[in-house]
This record gives structure tokens, C-alpha cells and sequence, in this order.
């Protein structure tokens, strides 16, 4: 893809809501969007802020498309990614309120279908576990099902290929991020809802809470309008990625992460979350609620959360993490996908949430961000700014051991097919389906995914190892290729060169084994 030029002015960029002045209190906050998206040159910005259940804040920025001249405002509808978890527990919640199913319900009450590789725990697993990574599976363990998107997964190919992925630890042992179960349990709540968990979503979630623009399954991006696009760096410049067609297709990982929302949206969502119920509210009881937020499984408190919020503890609830920040409670959660980045976060303890959603590459700025905001409620005393935060994750890196980092692989060349002739061939993983290592037309290998084509690439090799250089420059985790042979039998294995790259690139859990040789 080639770039597109734009010009970056962060003065004609920014954009206040008319109706929505920020008072002398809020200058820390001004000064603190405006320095995120001048540091990280973000295409797209939009930051709201829920006070004593009214909108106290809500800034935007940008373009939906970098070089379009369409300005983000508050109904730009944005990519909520795995915000999406909490809205798919609310939903279950629901049902259970409705008396259509229990957290403890047995997963195969609901799905007899459903198989983990370990045959106890596929009898023991319950709908709660589907929510709370316990699993026993590594993190992000068969993303590759669900992204890089399009690909030709459907949900029943994830119940089936739960089967093939083998643990990592043992069962309800340790905290290792999931996205698999979370599209179960979307099947779940479709089954025990007598409707698909789109339909369920809609009805019991958008609906009684006003959340006019929220979309789900499929929809036409030119009726609904007011659509931002993902963004990557390339040089200078924010260059859309993986944009809409006309039709946004139904996601195999909608209950996981394929909401997309716009910022009155995500207020709204924040709104009912802080606001007083009665035990039997007409949209969620009070024990409902109470569950969602309890801490269910222990989640690893890292030295950035001592260091930044005085945390003490951190722990999953269902589809929120939950932590405590200089005394203060804090239930929160992110989103990301191929340049969507998303957080909610509410202090229910000061009645104040926020959300903040871009359209670009915002790991970090969401991180100082979000932190800015954070410390404003729970220590407005502290002056540190985005730059103070920014400079303290810098040191992080500095300080990541070698073994953490990526290798250097510039000195790589195109596989020659001679060299490789004895790998060649038609290979199996009994989960990811079919993948060939074959030369390809233009003379050069190519490793070539059937059911996921944008995982297709060409062979290189790096000081005698074997790597794929994707096509798409958004595929942005590359992999060694190590082959072995075990008498008759040729098998391929893959892993990360970057150690540190996004776990959601699985590719320690394929193992394949050749069916044939090429044409």
C-alpha cells in the first residue's frame, strides 16, 4: 500500500464539541489531549468524561480518514475491540437475571458440541470460566482463528479447534488472556436467548441504554455513516489500513471485540455503570452488577501499576479488570485492533468515568493518557503530564533484557527454492487448517494460509533460519519457520521473531505436519 501525504497541524486538528466548554478545572485535561496527540501524531482523537452521572468533557480531533477532510465528532462510530467483553458479559447477565441460564452453569448444558483438550475439564468448565482466562491456555492461545481479518473462520471452527490447542497450564491455575472463550460465550448466550448473540446484543444492551449508533453483525458503512478507518505509521505519515468496504460484514469475533461504537455511545455505556440502582432495576439487578465487578481471578499486579497508582491488588471480574489506584477503586478495560485502540475507565468511589478512543497507532498514548486522566481524579495534587509518562515508559524499554528483544534481521536474503527443497510441500495443523511452502510465480518461496490469507508471505533466510516477510506491511509480527524431519514424517513448527509482539499472533500453538508435496 502505497502512503498517503497529509498534512499534520495539531492547531487546525483540534476540535472542541461546541456545546461542551471546558471549565478552568479541566486545563490539566485540555493540555494533556492536546500533548497526546501532538506526541504521538494520532490521525483521529476522541476523549469524553462522566461526572456525577452527567458529561462533564467531551473533546474530538482529527479525521476518520487521514487527508479526507471528514472530522471526527462525537457520533464517529470507532472500533471498541475488547471493550466489546464487557457489553457481552452485561448481556449474560442479563439472562441470568431472566433465569435463562446460571454462572455456573455447565458450558455443555448449553453446547454440547463443546470440547477442551482435556476431557475433565471440557465437563467442568462453566459459563464463568469462559469469561475470566483461566483456562489453562496460553495468552491469546488460537487468535489466528480471528485475526488478521478477513479470513474464512466461522464459530464453529473455534469450538471445534478448542480441542486441538494444548494447555499451557493447568486448569483455573493462572491468569492468561483469552479471546476464544469469549466467542463462546457469545454461542452460549445465543443458545440459552433462543437468538444470535447479534440479535441478543441489540436488544438487551443497545437498546434500553440508548445506544443509538452502536453496531454489530452486519451493516452498510454508507447508510450508517460517520465511519473512522484504522491508521499504521509508515514513515511520517498515518496511512489507513484494512479499511470498510461498502458492506461491514458479520465478525466471528463480534462477542470478543467487534462492537464499534461512537463516543456518545461509549458515554452512555459509562453512564449506566455509575448510576445508583435500585436492587431490581429494570435493566440490571444489583446483584448482577456486584457480580460483574467481584474479583474472580487473579491477575499478575506489575511493577508500573505499583510505581503509577500505589496498586495493591489486580484482578479480573467478569469481562472488567479491577485494581485500586492511591486508595481508589478502579474498574477498567482496553481495546485493540489493527490501529483501533479504545479504554474505558471508571472510579465508581468519585462517580467519574472516561473513555478514549483512536484511530491509529495509540498503544502508549492510550497508556499516558489514560494515566493523566486517572491521577486528575485520584491524585489531583500530582503533576506529572503525558511527556512525564511517556519518558518513564521509555526507560522501560531501555531496561528490557536482551532476550526480550527483537533480533536483528536485516541481514536477511529470499530463501532459494534449492535450499529448501526438502521442506517443501503442503502442510496440516489439526485447528489452523491448511497452509503451503511452495514456490510461488514469481521464483521465490511463499508460505500461503488457506482459511487466513493475509497470512501469506515470502520465505527469507537469516543466518541459516527460515522466516516469512508477510505481504501486507499490517501483519506486523513476522515468524520463524523451524521444519524437522522424523523419518517419514515432516513437521513445522513456528514462533515469534519478535518475543514481544502482539500474543494474538499464536503462532507457538500450530503444529504442522506435511500431507503432501507441492505441484
Amino acid at each position: 500500500m502505497k502512503p498517503r501525504h497529509w498534512m499534520f497541524g495539531v492547531a487546525c486538528a483540534l476540535m472542541m464539541a461546541p456545546a461542551m466548554a471546558a471549565s478552568p478545572s479541566m486545563a490539566t485535561i485540555d493540555t494533556a489531549f492536546e500533548d497526546a496527540v501532538a506526541r504521538y501524531r494520532l490521525p483521529g482523537l476522541a476523549v469524553g468524561i462522566v461526572e456525577d452521572g452527567r458529561v462533564t468533557y467531551m473533546r474530538t480531533s482529527g479525521e476518520r480518514v487521514a487527508g479526507s477532510g471528514e472530522k471526527i465528532d462525537a457520533d464517529t462510530l470507532f472500533k471498541v475491540a475488547s471493550n466489546t467483553k464487557a457489553m457481552t458479559t452485561a448481556l449474560l447477565a442479563r439472562l441470568v437475571d431472566q433465569g435463562k441460564l446460571r454462572w455456573d452453569d455447565p458450558v455443555v448444558r448449553h453446547l454440547p458440541q463443546f470440547r477442551m483438550h482435556d476431557a475433565w475439564v471440557s465437563q467442568e468448565m462453566q459459563v464463568r470460566d469462559l469469561l475470566i482466562h483461566n483456562s489453562g491456555l496460553r495468552a491469546g492461545a488460537g487468535d489466528l482463528m480471528l485475526w488478521p481479518e478477513p479470513n474464512a473462520f466461522a464459530r464453529d471452527d473455534i469450538i471445534h479447534g478448542l480441542a486441538y490447542l494444548k494447555p499451557l497450564y493447568s486448569f483455573r491455575s493462572r491468569y492468561a488472556y483469552d479471546n476464544l472463550l469469549y466467542i463462546v460465550a457469545g454461542e452460549v448466550a445465543a443458545a440459552a436467548g433462543g437468538a444470535s448473540y447479534e440479535t441478543l446484543l441489540q436488544r438487551e444492551v443497545f437498546e434500553p441504554l440508548g445506544m443509538k449508533r452502536c453496531r454489530v453483525g452486519q451493516w452498510n458503512r454508507d447508510e450508517v455513516g460517520n465511519v473512522a478507518q484504522p491508521h499504521m505509521r509508515q514513515g511520517d505519515n498515518n496511512v489507513p489500513v484494512r479499511a470498510d468496504g461498502e458492506v461491514i460484514p458479520a465478525t466471528t469475533m463480534a462477542a470478543a471485540g467487534g462492537v464499534r461504537c461512537s463516543l456518545d455511545d461509549m458515554l452512555a455505556w459509562v453512564q449506566a455503570w455509575l448510576r445508583e440502582e435500585p436492587a431490581q432495576s429494570s435493566w440490571l439487578s444489583r446483584d448482577q452488577r456486584r457480580a460483574l465487578w467481584s474479583a474472580q481471578m487473579p491477575m499478575p499486579l506489575s511493577d508500573r501499576q505499583r510505581r503509577w497508582d500505589n496498586a495493591h491488588y489486580s484482578a479480573y471480574g467478569y469481562g472488567w479488570r479491577l485494581s485500586d489506584v492511591d486508595g481508589t477503586f478502579k474498574v477498567a478495560h482496553t481495546g485493540t485492533l489493527m490501529g483501533m485502540y479504545s479504554a474505558v475507565t471508571l472510579l465508581p468511589d468519585k462517580h467519574v468515568g472516561f473513555v478514549i478512543m483512536a484511530n491509529g497507532e495509540a498503544e502508549e498514548a492510550r497508556t499516558v493518557l489514560t494515566q493523566v486522566l486517572v491521577k486528575h481524579f485520584t491524585a489531583p495534587a500530582d503533576a506529572r503530564k503525558v511527556a512525564d509518562y511517556a519518558r518513564d515508559l521509555d526507560r522501560e524499554r531501555a531496561d528490557t533484557p536482551p532476550a526480550k528483544r527483537a533480533p536483528d534481521t536485516s541481514a536477511r536474503a529470499v530463501a532459494a527454492i534449492e535450499a529448501m527443497r526438502p521442506w517443501l510441500g503442503h502442510y496440516r495443523d489439526p485447528w489452523f487448517g491448511e497452509v503451503s511452502v511452495c514456490p510461488g510465480n514469481s521464483g521465490h518461496v511463499r508460505f500461503t494460509s488457506l482459511k487466513s490469507p493475509m497470512l501469506s508471505g515470502v520465505v527469507q533466510n537469516v543466518g541459516g533460519r527460515w522466516l516469512v516477510d508477510w505481504d501486507d506491511a499490517s501483519v506486523d509480527a513476522e515468524a520463524w519457520l523451524d521444519f524437522a524431519s522424523h523419518g517419514q514424517t515432516v513437521s513445522l513448527n513456528m514462533s515469534k521473531v519478535d518475543p514481544e509482539a502482539d500474543f494474538s499472533y499464536d503462532y507457538e500453538d500450530l503444529a504442522f505436519t506435511r500431507t503432501g508435496r507441492c505441484n
